[in-house]
């Protein structure tokens, strides 16, 4: 079984994914990084492959994407740096990215180093789902390795139906109509959201992401979905200080 379904399986609520930048804030902080989370708690790593054209990334993480590309990240790289990824983490591993590096690496390739190294899932939020369907569904599959399909608050209920069948491991409920960013409170306009795709009583667990920042936002979220997703707020930490001392009381703060 994947190690993302084994985690739904056993824990139900209060999941808590942390986004990272690969190779950032220094190239091979990665997999330090990666340790320490799971070490404070962190239930799914979620490692941000840097891409000089992103399309859903705030000012914090386009940020940190550009200085980990600058000093030489990238996914032939991060492969390399992930060898030993399971010799120290146990917990679901994700990476977040954009299609085009993964062509350019090659597809198959990059399914079967993704496998290798022990990797569960990826994010991609440019790929279409008529085209994972077609292209990809089948070799993804082959290597056991689940596509994590993105819905927001203009998803139609057709599409979010069509999500959830087929889906697995999680979907990843985009909060807002915007750009990731930390933000302080979650407005009724989300929370209204939330309640609508709480009532649909979908099969497949989601985690809410986007504008998730403290342990306010986090437990609102983790009222209407199994968990959330950090990613911005976790980056101005590492901004400020990216030691494993201050990684855990990140996370603490966050989950205690």
């Amino acid at each position: 079984m994947n190690r993302i379904s084994k985690l739904f399986f056993r824990k139900k609520k209060n999941v808590l994914n942390i986004y990272f930048t690969a190779g950032y804030p220094k190239i091979d902080d990665t997999l330090r990084i990666a340790r320490a989370l799971q070490g404070a708690g962190t239930d799914i790593i979620e490692i941000g492959v840097p891409y000089s054209d992103p399309i859903a990334d705030g000012p914090t993480i386009q940020d940190s994407s550009q200085k980990a590309l600058d000093a030489g990240m990238s996914l032939k790289l991060l492969m390399r740096q992930l060898q030993g990824l399971r010799k120290h983490i146990s917990i679901p591993v994700i990476l977040m990215g954009y299609i085009n590096p993964i062509l350019q690496y090659g597809f198959m390739e990059f399914c079967r180093d993704c496998k290798e190294v022990g990797i569960d899932g990826v994010i991609l939020p440019d790929l279409p789902m008529q085209e994972y369907m077609e292209i990809y569904q089948r070799t993804f599959e082959e290597y056991g390795i689940y596509n994590i399909f993105l819905m927001t608050p203009q998803t139609s209920k057709q599409r979010i139906l069509q999500i959830n069948e087929v889906s697995k491991g999680f979907v990843y409920m985009v909060s807002s109509a915007s750009i990731t960013g930390a933000k302080r409170d979650i407005s009724q306009g989300q929370i209204d959201y939330f309640e609508r795709i709480k009532k649909m009583n979908l099969s497949v667990e989601r985690l809410i992401g986007f504008g998730i920042s403290n342990k306010n936002t986090f437990d609102n979220a983790c009222k209407y979905a199994a968990g959330a997703i950090i990613g911005s707020a976790f980056i101005n930490q590492l901004n400020k200080d990216a030691s494993d001392e201050a990684i855990t009381s990140f996370v603490g703060s966050i989950i205690n």
